[in-house]
């Protein structure tokens, strides 16, 4: 190994460059070693029919979901369901039962029910958040939660559109790559059926650079397009 420089300054500029250096090793190692495609978390199974440019069109079979739905923002909403859901599968069930984390964490928007008076606080929406249950239970093998928020319910098999990205767990980064699938879909003569999916496999501490990050969104043709579309379950082309 070479010798450090002798003076005093480049003696610590040496030290601080080794620290550094270490730190990134450390961090790198941690990322791989949680989340993402490189760990043994489960993942729900999906058969890909088609892609278009960036987007995968996908073909999920149903499964099922501990769900709780909270107030929040789209960056914020997460965090708080997480907690809440966290509980259930590390023993806050009736049968103090520990279930396997699984990936991703999904979250979509909910809407929120009409009042008289109308009353608005900023940025804040209903979103419903979900842990994907592994494959090996059945709707009635879970356990029943402990918290009255949280429901454990199937999701039919359906049929998404999917765009992947990398980056920052932000509303803009979110918006930015919605927006792209939105528009492919139109450009193809489909609309998105009900709100997209934010899919996030990975934890806050993996590097912004090895996430791996979803939005999904169901389709259907175009009212435009209905009448001449030649089979409307058929994959985009």
């Amino acid at each position: 190994m070479t010798e450090p420089p002798k003076s005093s300054r480049s003696r610590r500029r040496w030290i601080a460059v080794v620290v550094i250096l270490g730190l990134v090793v450390v961090a790198t190692a941690s990322a791989f070693a949680v989340g993402g495609d490189d760990v043994a978390f489960e993942t729900p199974d999906y058969r890909v029919v088609d892609t278009v440019g960036e987007i995968e069109i996908r073909e999920y079979p149903s499964y099922i979901v501990a769900e709780t739905v909270v107030d929040g923002t789209l960056e914020n909403a997460g965090n708080t369901a997480f907690s809440i859901l966290l509980r259930y599968i590390t023993g806050a069930n009736r049968a103090s039962q520990k279930i396997p984390m699984t990936a991703p964490v999904n979250q979509e928007k909910r809407e929120i029910a009409m009042t008289v008076p109308v009353t608005q606080s900023a940025r804040s929406e209903r979103f419903a958040v979900q842990f994907i249950m592994p494959s090996e239970y059945e709707l009635d093998e879970l356990p029943v939660p402990l918290d009255e928020r949280i429901e454990i319910r199937k999701v039919p098999a359906r049929r998404v559109a999917a765009v992947r990205y990398t980056g920052r767990y932000t509303e803009e980064n979110y918006e930015k790559h919605l927006a792209a699938l939105l528009e492919e879909l139109d450009a193809r003569g489909y609309e998105p059926v009900g709100e997209p999916v934010w899919a996030r496999y990975d934890p806050p501490f993996r590097p912004w650079f090895m996430r791996r990050i979803e939005i999904l969104s169901e389709f259907r043709p175009s009212e435009k397009e209905a009448d001449s579309a030649p089979g409307a379950d058929s994959p985009v082309r």
